[in-house]
C-alpha cells in the first residue's frame, strides 16, 4: 500500500509516533519517498509517500529523498517521466545513491527515536569546496606584486607628464 502523506506524519510525536513506532517494529513501512511542494492542486507543500508491506523481505526502510527532482511550474510543479522512472528504478531495486536514496536499518532509525524524516538520513547537502589556503595566499601574493609593478609603470607615465604620482 503506497499512501500519500504531509511530512509531518514522519517525525510528530503523540498518536503519529506510536503508530509509527509500530509499523516500523511490526516490520510494515518498507519505503519513504519524498516529494517536491506544489505538485497537488490542493496544498502547496512538499509531501511524502509512505509504502507499506505485510511481507518484506528486507528489515531496513528505504529513503528517496526526491524533493529537489521536478520540473519547475508557477502555480503547480511537476514530476517529469525521467523523474518518474528515477523514483520507480530507485525503489524496485533499492539503489543507494548520494544525496537521493539510502536504506537504514532499524537499529539506526530506533537510535533517532523512530522519527523518519527524510533529511534525517538522506542530506541533498553538498559538500563544500575545499580551500587551499596556502594556494590564495600566493595568488594574493602575486596580486600585490602586479598591482606594485603596474603601479611602477603608471608612474613613470605621470612623471613625464609632470602629474602627481600614485602612492
Amino acid at each position: 500500500m503506497a499512501i500519500i502523506l504531509p511530512h509531518g506524519v514522519l517525525f510528530r510525536g503523540g498518536a503519529e509516533a506510536k503508530i509509527r513506532k509500530k509499523l516500523l517494529q511490526d516490520g510494515h513501512i518498507d519505503t519513504v519517498i519524498g516529494l517536491p511542494p506544489k505538485l497537488f492542486f490542493s496544498t502547496g507543500i512538499p509531501v511524502c509517500i509512505l509504502v507499506l508491506k505485510k511481507c518484506k523481505m528486507s528489515d531496513d526502510v528505504l529513503f528517496i529523498n526526491a524533493s529537489d527532482h521536478f520540473d519547475k511550474g508557477k502555480r503547480q510543479n511537476h514530476l517529469n517521466d525521467e523523474h518518474i522512472d528515477k523514483i520507480v528504478d530507485t525503489y524496485q531495486y533499492r539503489k543507494e545513491e548520494e544525496r537521493y536514496s539510502r536504506a537504514v536499518s532499524l537499529k539506526e532509525i530506533e537510535k533517532n527515536d523512530f522519527n523518519l524524516n527524510i533529511s534525517r538520513f538522506v542530506s541533498t547537502a553538498k559538500p563544500e569546496e575545499v580551500i587551499d589556503l596556502d594556494e590564495v595566499n600566493n595568488e594574493l601574493k602575486k596580486f600585490q606584486e602586479d598591482i606594485e609593478k603596474f603601479r611602477d609603470e603608471h608612474n613613470v607615465y605621470l612623471k613625464e607628464l609632470g602629474v602627481g604620482l600614485l602612492g
